[in-house]
């Protein structure tokens, strides 16, 4: 593992930064940032880094030729290493949107959570890595109060098409449980309606993108159940519909879906 310098400003590479959170145990520089555009951050966005080892994963996202970086990365011992600053833009997120922005990078604070991830043999995330990730969050919250509940997100929330990370193994109702992120208990897989997949056509599937598009997935109201809307129905499904990921709303992911609108928090001075 590089170790940053403290002494002096080293001969090559980044210059070391004092880190945001005392959690941090290593501070080890990105090349990989520029300056944020368009105002602070207002989204907190969790990723897997997808990768053999976290080491590995570390080299990635420190190495110039890479181009890719994340404000945080966070093993499964639970230490915690810096390599952005929060005031500057990482980046992480890739071609991406959400609630109309599209600049994501600009818009959020990345963490990586060192996770072998769909690719190599997708495991459960340890306790003492989920309990590190919940502190972290928690504190990032506090230094940037616009990042409201209902945009702590998953990388595959702001890509579907793309990404799949975190995944369907990562514990966000633990999180919603210590006050990250918006979380409501997903309705059972054998409740009776109706079935939308793809191919179909009509007000419900309309209805259905509707609902998707002003909980702020990347989605047209089309009526056409379609590739995009089958990637973000998974993508749903990933963050809040754990027991089955196959892109199908059923009445489960509908009803998760309507209850999450239903109880996502009002912006301040909104009519109740």
């Amino acid at each position: 593992m590089p170790q940053p310098r403290t002494d002096a400003a080293p001969l090559f590479g980044p210059t070391p930064f004092e880190p945001d959170s005392y959690m941090v145990a290593d501070v080890v520089p990105s090349p990989n940032f520029d300056d944020r555009k368009g105002g602070p951050a207002d989204i907190l966005l969790l990723h897997y880094t997808g990768m053999r080892t976290g080491d590995s994963a570390l080299e990635r996202l420190t190495s110039t030729e890479s181009k890719v970086s994340s404000h945080y990365v966070v093993f499964e011992d639970g230490r915690i290493v810096q390599c952005v600053p929060e005031d500057k833009r990482a980046w992480h997120a890739g071609v991406s949107f959400w609630a109309g922005e599209t600049d994501i990078n600009s818009r959020s604070v990345g963490i990586e959570i060192v996770n072998p991830g769909h690719e190599f043999g997708y495991t459960d995330f340890p306790r003492r890595q989920t309990a590190a990730v919940i502190t972290l969050c928690k504190s990032i919250l506090k230094r940037h109060p616009g990042i409201v509940p209902e945009r702590v997100l998953a990388h595959s929330d702001v890509a579907p098409a793309r990404k799949q990370d975190p995944g369907e193994k990562f514990p966000w109702e633990l999180l919603a449980d210590s006050g990250v992120g918006h979380w409501v208990r997903a309705a059972p897989l054998d409740v009776p309606g109706m079935t939308l997949m793809t191919g179909y056509t009509g007000e419900a599937v309309g209805r259905l993108q509707r609902l998707l598009k002003t909980y702020g997935y990347g989605i047209d109201e089309s009526g056409h159940y379609d590739e995009t809307t089958r990637d973000v129905v998974a993508a749903f499904q990933r963050h809040f519909r754990q027991a089955r990921v196959d892109g199908v709303a059923d009445p489960s992911t509908l009803m998760t879906l309507r209850a999450l609108i239903e109880t996502r928090p009002k912006p301040f001075g909104a009519p109740r």
